[in-house]
């Protein structure tokens, strides 16, 4: 589905991803992991062509979405919903508005079916009674989820998380995790997570990939991430105090 080739990137004189190779699947949630200013951001932002490599390549199914430029690179866009960190709606526009602005700028649906789309919508991520409200006017939380909402109106292939919880209460933060594993049990999205939050990874992530020095250290699924001999993972995951024998998600046995 998405697979980095060799990919090298240099900002401000200082190499932040290093050769970097690996593939996401089809269907799976990917989560990126690591402390702040490791390239976690840089990563995700290779995926739909905000930054460009300067050397190895990036694919999306079989284009080259590294060297894409004008229709092409609009069409590989097309394929993606992104979740910005602080949830970017427009201040102007209330939440129901944000959340239809995709389908208004980018399809030609009857407004009705828009209106229709967006309750649809608004209802799976728990913010019907919201709609009317503004972003000043609703939680962080809730800003999040209508963030996810826009993310995921137009039903994208992938779907792409920039720090879903950071901010969050815990209580919030796992709804959001129930969210993103709803959307990949119920309608097999692929989605990418970027987050330094560990207990987010290990409870909804297929497969974890820790980024350090530029490179990743480690890459597997949640049960074998928390068993890693790397010394970063474990200095992560202590820093976190996540132990072998916690049992606090469901994909540690």
């Amino acid at each position: 589905m998405i697979k980095f080739e060799h990919v090298s990137k240099n900002l401000a004189g200082n190499t932040v991803l290093d050769d970097i190779s690996f593939e996401i699947k089809k269907g799976e949630t990917f989560c990126i992991v690591g402390p702040s200013g490791v390239g976690k951001s840089v990563t995700l932002k290779h995926m739909v062509r905000l930054l460009t490599p300067d050397e190895g390549q990036v694919l999306v199914g079989d284009s080259a979405v590294s060297s894409a430029a004008g229709h092409e690179l609009e069409k590989i866009r097309e394929r993606f919903g992104f979740l910005f960190q602080g949830g970017a709606l427009l201040a102007w526009l209330s939440v129901k508005e944000n959340v239809a602005l995709p389908l208004r700028e980018k399809t030609s649906m009857e407004e009705k079916d828009i209106q229709d789309r967006v309750t649809e919508t608004l209802q799976k991520v728990g913010l019907e009674n919201a709609m009317d409200k503004f972003p000043s006017e609703i939680s962080g939380g809730m800003r999040k989820r209508a963030g996810l909402a826009r993310a995921i109106i137009r039903n994208p292939e992938i779907v792409l998380y920039d720090e879903p919880t950071s901010g969050l209460d815990p209580v919030t933060s796992r709804t959001i995790d129930l969210l993103i594993e709803q959307m990949r049990t119920g309608t097999g999205v692929t989605s990418v997570v970027v987050t330094h939050d560990l207990h987010s990874a290990l409870s909804i992530g297929t497969r974890i990939a820790m980024l350090h020095g530029g490179k990743i250290v480690e890459l597997c699924a949640p049960a074998e991430f928390v068993n890693s001999q790397s010394p970063e993972v474990q200095s992560f995951l202590e820093s976190q105090f996540i132990t072998k024998a916690g049992s606090w998600e469901r994909n540690i046995k």
